[in-house]
């Protein structure tokens, strides 16, 4: 029996082994897909992101991001992170990135569903694998989750996201918000040639209708050529009824997601996998959920703030007019998403 199996091996997975191995427990990953594994995201690593994976000895390479800039029309408003640049970072090098850090600390990474879990007061078994603690990083729709019974019904509006590449110079060196009346678009550089542009809505739809949505963009991204196809995910919203139950606990998306909205979801993932790891190691998995909190609420905080006004039209026209009529409040707002 080993002290921790990691089901999922995208990066929280990934770093949650990390984490684990270097607390001296014996860790091992199940991960049915293969390597590098892509996902639809915005791809910018906060500030605390670049530094929790610093602290590891991962330092992926990317193009640095200095701060936020909010769009709506001609109205701008923008802010640089307080101590340190992010970085947009390509999920495909990041992926590969942890992926070859962990098969050179000798962590085994197993082709594998996550099948028949089981669990009872001294350990949990999936499938012929028996572990003293299990870790669902299993995305959004965590496996883990519905089997330790921790799923929770959300009714919130669904929103949905799709990210696409473009080869072209980025015209900025910030990570950019466009607004419209009932979407987003997210760009990221990731490479002194290369961005990405996302899209956030409720609306589902074709890529190209969604970005129709965004004429300035469009503008901006003009005769670029695409670099990848389009990728989506959704509905973002999930809910856990708690974040650790018996031998079980979840990490990442699979703990539960508000939004892509601030971009903080590794940021988040990260902070979690590291204080899990510290529960695990003194056997106190029971102090996980009061750690997880201490970690997230300030992100979580922001994001549920500016989503419940994203919701309401008339709020949201007043996102960015009021991010450029309060330049201190917005450069608070960006130092938070920062870390």
């Amino acid at each position: 029996m080993i002290d921790v199996l990691v089901v999922g091996g995208g990066p929280v997975g990934l770093v949650t082994a990390l984490h684990a191995q270097a607390a001296g427990l014996q860790v091992e990953v199940l991960e049915p897909r293969r390597t590098p594994i892509d996902k639809a995201c915005g791809e910018a690593l906060m500030p605390a992101a670049i530094a929790a994976l610093a602290r590891l000895g991962v330092h992926p390479s990317g193009m640095p991001l200095h701060g936020i800039r909010y769009v709506s029309g001609s109205r701008r408003a923008e802010a640089r992170f307080p101590h340190a640049s992010g970085l947009g970072v390509r999920r495909l090098e990041l992926q590969r990135i942890l992926s070859a850090t962990a098969a050179e600390r000798g962590i085994p990474v197993h082709r594998e569903r996550a099948e028949r879990i089981r669990a009872d007061d001294h350990g949990v078994a999936v499938g012929a694998r028996h572990a003293r603690y299990l870790v669902g990083a299993d995305g959004l729709h965590s496996l883990v989750r519905r089997a330790a019974g921790l799923d929770r019904p959300t009714r919130a509006p669904a929103r949905y996201g799709q990210r696409q590449h473009f080869r072209g110079v980025p015209w900025t060196e910030l990570i950019e918000v466009h607004w419209s009346p009932e979407a987003e678009v997210y760009v990221t550089p990731v490479g002194p040639d290369e961005f990405g542009v996302a899209v956030l809505s409720t609306r589902r739809g074709p890529w190209t209708e969604q970005l129709a949505g965004f004429p300035a963009v469009r503008s901006l991204i003009g005769d670029a050529a695409p670099t990848s196809p389009v990728r989506g995910a959704g509905p973002l919203r999930q809910r856990a009824t708690a974040v650790a139950r018996g031998r079980i606990a979840l990490v990442g998306d699979a703990a539960g997601y508000i939004d892509a909205l601030t971009g903080e979801g590794l940021s988040i993932g990260f902070a979690a996998s590291s204080a899990l790891v510290d529960c695990l190691r003194t056997d106190r998995l029971s102090d996980y959920p009061a750690a997880y909190r201490r970690v997230t609420w300030r992100s979580q905080a922001v994001t549920r703030g500016v989503l419940a006004m994203s919701r309401v039209p008339a709020l949201r026209r007043t996102i960015v007019p009021l991010a450029c009529a309060l330049p201190p409040v917005y450069r608070g707002v960006v130092g938070l998403l920062a870390g």
